[in-house]
């Protein structure tokens, strides 16, 4: 069987940090989505809702069966599509996936996206464990396949995703319609454009091994070993690099092991020695979101979201789920209908200006800091301490400190995005 070898760079990393690795008895989720650099990421909130029987729902490319009930539900994603790269619910949990190549073929034939899969775990999964078992059945069903840019040359991977609630963590790895799962009980956790799992594989698709052995892969004796069995022989470049990353990634969270904050994890994601931040002239983070999911039921999950690229010269802003979210214009890319050249056969035949509010502002912002003037110093330090106030915020909640009425948390994320582009203006 030919390998596949995918035409363009690409990177992203996932973490999650579960105590005693954490400072406190949170559990803290964070991700970058690194994407194609001209490509505009949205963080957009879609209530819980109800659907009749026999109902569809159009994903990116193909219909599925609609649940009868979803969860509310926060999303950055690429604007283009429907799924997204990473979110959370309002039951407090957290997925982001990953792009990977295995031995198994990329699906030609437009399937779900690993990001609608992202978006149907978390409209419903009440937990973790709950999102992993609706992402693999949806998997086994409709199978991974299709372009994942918004480009006229296909671009498609396999995925994998890494799934956080108040209590536990899994990692959940694919190849094709075959996939292991990894439950992560302590410590902390990181994924990149690799298969990571080894032999601890708390749940598999059930003709896994069968398949691997009819494929010549495995023997059937011995340990098996789901990264190895089922990663290319030969790597494509841009998984070499991601094994830099990973091993990076990784040592970063040793290295804060017991003491791992919020804080820590943005750190991370904004740390470009190690190429977890990316910025380069094709592909950049366009997009980065940090959580905190306190184990104590009583206290609420908070979200954090960039919605705009490059974390190190970005604002992370708070977001809590409650009743009557007010809408957020400025981070939402405008409609195309119909006339998006996404829902034309032949897709991706043009392009359009998907750029928020928001990310029109930041654009300017960025090429004003990168002058190096005087006020481009003093926009990164406003920037940086908008920052702090939403995190100290954030704390004092946590801790009791701050009592914010249901309207004010409800306004929360709206407010910080419209201070941040009147600090732009």
């Amino acid at each position: 069987m030919a390998e596949h070898i995918p035409p363009a760079p690409s990177s992203c990393d996932c973490f999650v940090a579960l105590p005693p690795a954490t400072a406190s008895q949170a559990v803290i989720f964070g991700k970058n989505s690194d994407r194609p650099s001209n490509e505009v990421q949205e963080v957009v909130y879609f209530p819980a809702a109800a659907y009749s029987s026999g109902t569809k729902v159009q994903c990116t490319y193909i219909e599925v069966d609609q649940t009868e009930k979803t969860h509310a539900i926060i999303l950055s994603r690429p604007a283009w599509l429907w799924g997204a790269e990473m979110g959370a619910n309002e039951h407090g949990v957290c997925i982001g996936n990953e792009g990977v190549w295995t031995k198994e073929p990329v699906g030609e034939e437009e399937a779900l996206l690993g990001m609608d899969l992202v978006r149907l775990g978390l409209e419903r999964g009440r937990s973790a464990h709950e999102a992993m078992q609706v992402i693999t059945a949806l998997l086994e069903r409709y199978g991974q396949g299709g372009s994942c840019k918004e480009e006229p040359t296909p671009f498609i991977y396999h995925n994998t995703f890494l799934l956080a609630d108040r209590t536990e963590a899994w990692v959940l790895e694919t190849a094709g319609r075959y996939w292991a799962a990894e439950k992560i009980r302590e410590g902390a956790r990181n994924i990149s454009n690799q298969l990571s799992i080894g032999t601890d594989i708390a749940a598999e698709h059930v003709k896994l091994r069968h398949h691997a052995q009819s494929q010549g892969w495995w023997s059937g004796d011995g340990e098996f070993n789901f990264a190895e069995i089922f990663s290319l022989t030969h790597q494509p470049v841009r998984m070499e690099a991601a094994k830099a990353r990973y091993c990076a990634g990784r040592e970063l969270l040793q290295q804060h092991a017991g003491h791992i904050t919020v804080e820590t994890i943005m750190g991370i994601l904004r740390d470009k020695a190690s190429g977890i931040c990316v910025d380069s002239e094709g592909f950049c983070t366009t997009g980065s979101m940090v959580s905190i999911l306190p184990q104590d039921p009583a206290l609420p999950c908070i979200h954090f979201f960039t919605a705009t690229p490059d974390p190190s010269r970005s604002v992370f802003k708070p977001f809590v789920f409650v009743a009557n979210i007010t809408p957020v214009p400025q981070v939402r890319s405008p409609s195309f209908g119909a006339e998006d050249p996404v829902k034309k056969v032949p897709r991706f035949q043009s392009r359009v200006d998907r750029r928020h509010e928001l990310y029109r502002e930041h654009q300017a912002a960025v090429k004003l800091m990168q002058t190096g003037q005087e006020q481009g110093q003093k926009l990164q330090q406003t920037m940086q301490d908008l920052e702090r106030q939403g995190l100290e915020a954030a704390k004092e909640m946590l801790a009791g400190g701050i009592t914010l009425e249901p309207e004010e948390l409800a306004d929360l994320f709206f407010d910080c995005i419209d201070t941040e582009i009147k600090f732009y203006k």
